[in-house]
């Protein structure tokens, strides 16, 4: 009897060896390869707006298809801070008492805010990527404000769960979230 427990268990242990462990790995290499896909592509989406200094309805359309065609599901946040000088006063209400001295401050657009001049009409709301009038639809920036391009995964991958299933656990050595920007560096609309 103890001779065909072992039997059995070498049996169940070459399985795991043969067939879970390189799936395992080969899910964790496509992983790594639909991360820097994205990555890639997120990078060239966000230099381009900060390079044009606007973000488009056909730029923020092609840039959804792009992340689509890798396979997660993510989520696009973007923030948009805008530079603003504010003067510096003794007195607030004697416009004498200047202190020849500016404050920066950021006024912050995000997402939502960002989609409102992009699909005005609503036609995003419906899974509709709109095709109105192009050169109304721009979202513009200016030299010296920030963009930002979040991505959040939504989606459940092979690698997780295969993961759980071999270590009870996933090994965190998957992202979450890729984040990309910089400051605005044209003004080209």
């Amino acid at each position: 009897m103890p001779n065909v427990l072992s039997k059995i268990t070498a049996a169940l242990l070459a399985i795991l060896l043969l067939y879970l462990v390189p799936a395992s790995q080969a899910a964790e290499r496509e992983e790594d390869i639909r991360v820097l896909s994205a990555y890639n592509t997120l990078v060239q989406f966000t230099d381009a707006v900060r390079n044009k200094g606007y973000l488009s309805s056909q730029m923020y359309g092609d840039f959804a298809r792009e992340i689509e065609a890798f396979g997660f599901m993510y989520d696009i946040d973007m923030e948009h801070r805008h530079k603003k000088y504010h003067p510096e006063y003794q007195d607030p209400a004697d416009a004498t008492s200047f202190k020849d001295d500016f404050s920066v401050l950021y006024d912050s657009y995000f997402t939502a805010d960002l989609m409102k001049v992009l699909f005005p009409d609503s036609t995003f709301a419906n899974g509709n990527m709109g095709n109105g009038d192009i050169a109304e639809r721009k979202y513009k920036l200016e030299i010296g404000d920030y963009f930002t391009v979040t991505l959040v995964k939504r989606s459940v991958i092979t690698y997780e769960v295969l993961g759980s299933f071999l270590h009870s656990q996933v090994s965190g050595k998957g992202t979450d979230s890729l984040t990309y920007g910089g400051m605005v560096l044209n003004e080209d609309y």
